[in-house]
């Protein structure tokens, strides 16, 4: 069974082009089969786009799980100060990214697998509708890997379904290092602040 998390995802391409226009910036962009929300902004992504603190106006920041890039997107719109790394496993995902980030032309984003990102790059601001899906461990094993790589004053802002363990996810990750609070609730989903 092909998921948005299989590293070649092995359904046919179909591409959809769609608009996305939130309060302060708008941009196109395509999207595509075999990466997590074809033909759509989720609803989840855009709670978080809708509502979460500004990020960083400077420094390094993360789109982790970047989809199409919607997340990606908006952090270079509203930070153009800055360098936003968008990764993901999925190699159409970070095509799509990456033409995605030229379609609007944003010079400011850098699109890489998980592996390519430098050891010694921190993130400002990490932005995630981490992919719950992928089982409890290692989701867990993913945020702490990424989390840990906050800087000092630096934080994070997960979207998470309710129903998918967002209230327990939030008590995790505070027992873990990172303590975390709940900044809003919209639609069934929960917008998760995390600082290391």
């Amino acid at each position: 069974m092909a998921h948005y998390f299989d590293q070649d995802p092995v359904s046919p391409s179909r591409t959809v082009v769609v608009d996305v226009a939130l309060a302060d910036v708008a941009f196109t962009m395509e999207t595509d089969r075999g990466v997590f929300s074809h033909g759509h902004v989720d609803v989840g992504t855009a709670v978080l786009l809708r509502s979460a603190p500004r990020p960083a106006s400077e420094g390094a920041l993360l789109d982790l799980g970047c989809g199409s890039g919607a997340i990606a997107l908006t952090l270079a719109m509203r930070s153009p100060g800055a360098t936003v790394w968008a990764i993901d496993v999925n190699q159409r995902a970070l095509e799509l990214t990456a033409r995605n980030a030229e379609r609007n032309r944003l010079t400011n984003v850098v699109v890489a697998a998980p592996d390519a990102v430098p050891d010694d790059v921190r993130f400002a601001t990490i932005w995630s509708n981490p992919p719950v899906r992928i089982g409890k461990r290692a989701l867990h094993e993913l945020l702490v890997r990424w989390l840990a790589r906050l800087d000092d004053g630096g934080e994070a802002v997960l979207v998470v379904q309710k129903h998918l363990g967002a209230d327990s996810l939030q008590h995790w990750l505070s027992e873990h290092g990172f303590p975390t609070e709940r900044i809003a609730s919209h639609a069934g989903f929960r917008l998760l602040r995390c600082t290391r």
